[in-house]
């Protein structure tokens, strides 16, 4: 017994004690993130010349005319999109959330492919669909129309390419919590004697708002920072603020400017993460947690009214259609929608690969012929080969130290009973709170006095930064569902801890850490942001050579390191994806 008791009283501190494993990972985030961020807002409130404080930058950002419509623009872009990708993606995760395991599982992994291809590729597959000779005009010539409109460079299409590339961000946030919810409930509700259409509103859809929340808050988030789509397909009225701020650093030179408005950016991250708090508690997000009593009250009496109402809409609506057409309520629709959706999801990964076997010099869509041209030339290039190369090497590299630091941190969050624990997960989740070109701008200016400008190493710490919240969420969820009590046992069989976690830990957890480290690396070969400020016009990646390729023209080789990228992120995802622990799978 006495024994027994020591054991007792010694496991909490272990667990307060295992917090301190994930300072290697603080420490990290602490001088790649928060400081170059904190550096970068005093940078704006300084005067260029003198070195005075002074609010001359903001006064500029909201004061100019021009610069007031990119703020305005970004703004309601981003909110555009947010609304668009919540109504598209609900549909969809609520229909993967009813399919049968394996077949959500499938279904899931092709929502989740455009999620994981790069939205440089995605959007420049779309710059050649929606083009002149695309598949779109093509088939509205067909249709006898002689002049077909132009598709491109214009606001619908920025918001189109926008909403494209975050629904998937969108459908697997809502499906994380949808997934969790119980059938019970609805089915209690129907016992109850309420239809279908009742027991949707008023049970189903208040119990997965969290879920709608938190995709509304990383889209949002995601869109504020966006410059691929409006840099490609719009025009100068679509003009961001992820734009103006790359325009200030590489063609101005006009750094505290950049600083002015990626704080602004910075600002808005916060203040829609501080909504998101006072309304669902940003716990909420990790399932755990409670929000303002007289905000949740507020929001819980507004939600009850409108799903009352809605639920009366629609429930009568349902009524009244089922009784014209005899009874038939259209089940199918459902997953007819889901079926398109998911379709044009994949459809511009899928068009990139004939694409890049035609035998033309530009770009059409069907090519009129085959050829392997443009991988001869792709793999004869030493442009495009170094620039693969380094990808490759920068990633490995990024991925070894991100597991490193991610792992660390898992097990001892995950291990911790401390108070201290949900601050620090909250800070290994800021970087997907704070939009990617305020990390890129923040890393500039601190490596510019590193001198790790145009250095492989310089670019190698900001991916780790980018790359670092989901390699931490895999593994802590890997932890989370693994079962201590095995550890427990073979410690009182006399295992130490070394022996412990080599033979007994580590084999459970390997799938979810080769996972993670398998995404930590599609993360880095993926990344723009970082490679376009650090590489310094020196040290290209491969996405930073596609984007210098794609703003000069459009051309086959283009599309062939296109397809590249995409073979490389298939594979690698469709692996992790058949290594992830079943426990994360449906997450």
């Amino acid at each position: 017994m006495s024994g027994v008791a020591i054991e007792v009283a010694a496991a909490p501190r272990r667990r307060r004690d295992a917090i301190w494993l994930a300072l290697p990972g603080l420490l990290f985030l602490a001088a790649f993130l928060v400081l170059p961020s904190l550096g970068l807002l005093s940078l704006s409130l300084t005067d260029d010349d003198t070195g005075a404080w002074t609010l001359h930058a903001y006064q500029r950002a909201l004061g100019v005319p021009v610069y007031t419509r990119i703020i305005s623009n970004t703004f309601w872009i981003a909110l555009q999109v947010t609304v668009l990708c919540l109504l598209i993606a609900y549909p969809l995760a609520y229909w993967l959330a009813r399919l049968p395991a394996r077949r959500q599982r499938i279904m899931a992994l092709l929502v989740l492919l455009p999620l994981w291809t790069s939205a440089l590729v995605k959007n420049f597959a779309w710059l050649v669909l929606l083009g002149r000779n695309g598949i779109f005009a093509e088939a509205l010539r067909a249709l006898g129309m002689e002049a077909p409109p132009d598709l491109l460079f214009n606001r619908a299409t920025v918001i189109f390419a926008m909403t494209h590339s975050m629904v998937p961000l969108a459908a697997v946030s809502m499906l994380s919590v949808m997934t969790q919810l119980d059938p019970r409930l609805t089915q209690a509700a129907g016992t109850l004697g309420a239809s279908r259409v009742t027991a949707f509103w008023r049970v189903y859809l208040p119990l997965s708002m969290p879920g709608v929340a938190s995709a509304g808050l990383l889209v949002f988030i995601g869109g504020l920072g966006y410059f691929i789509t409006p840099a490609l397909l719009g025009s100068p009225r679509e003009t961001m603020m992820g734009q103006a701020i790359i325009n200030q650093v590489q063609q101005m030179d006009n750094l505290v400017f950049a600083s002015a408005l990626s704080a602004l950016l910075i600002a808005a991250a916060l203040a829609s993460c501080l909504v998101y708090d006072r309304v669902f508690g940003l716990s909420r997000m990790t399932g755990g947690g409670s929000q303002s009593r007289s905000a949740r009250s507020l929001i819980r009496r507004t939600g009850l009214w409108l799903t009352r109402v809605a639920s009366t809409l629609f429930g009568a609506l349902s009524e009244v259609s089922a009784g014209l057409l005899g009874g038939h309520r259209f089940a199918w629709l459902l997953t007819a929608y889901a079926v398109v959706v998911i379709a044009v999801l994949v459809l511009p990964i899928l068009a990139l690969i004939p694409m890049a076997f035609t035998s033309a010099e530009f770009m059409s869509f069907p090519p009129p012929g085959f050829s392997l041209r443009w991988f001869e030339e792709y793999m004869n290039s030493p442009v495009w080969t170094s620039a693969t190369l380094r990808s490759f090497g920068i990633g490995a590299a990024t991925a070894v130290v991100t597991m490193t630091l991610a792992t660390l941190a898992a097990f001892g969050l995950a291990r911790s009973a401390s108070r201290l624990t949900p601050f620090a997960f909250l800070l290994f989740m800021t970087p997907m709170v704070i939009p990617s070109i305020v990390v890129g701008v923040a890393l500039f200016q601190l490596f510019a006095r590193l001198g790790l400008i145009a250095t492989d190493l310089g670019i190698m710490l900001g991916h780790v930064v980018h790359a670092m919240p989901i390699a931490f969420v895999i593994v802590l969820a890997t932890l989370k569902s693994h079962d201590w009590r095995l550890d427990q046992a073979a410690a009182t069989l006399g295992a130490n801890r070394p022996r412990v976690f080599c033979r007994v830990t580590m084999p459970l957890i390997r799938g979810g850490l080769v996972a993670g480290l398998i995404f930590a690396f599609l993360s880095s070969f993926e990344e723009l942001t970082v490679a376009l400020f650090i590489g310094g016009g020196l040290r290209s990646t491969l996405p930073k050579q596609m984007w210098d390729d794609v703003i000069l023209q459009v051309s086959p080789l283009l599309v062939a390191a296109s397809v590249v990228v995409i073979v490389v992120v298939t594979a690698l995802f469709m692996l992790a994806e058949l290594l992830r622990p079943k426990a994360g799978r449906r997450a």
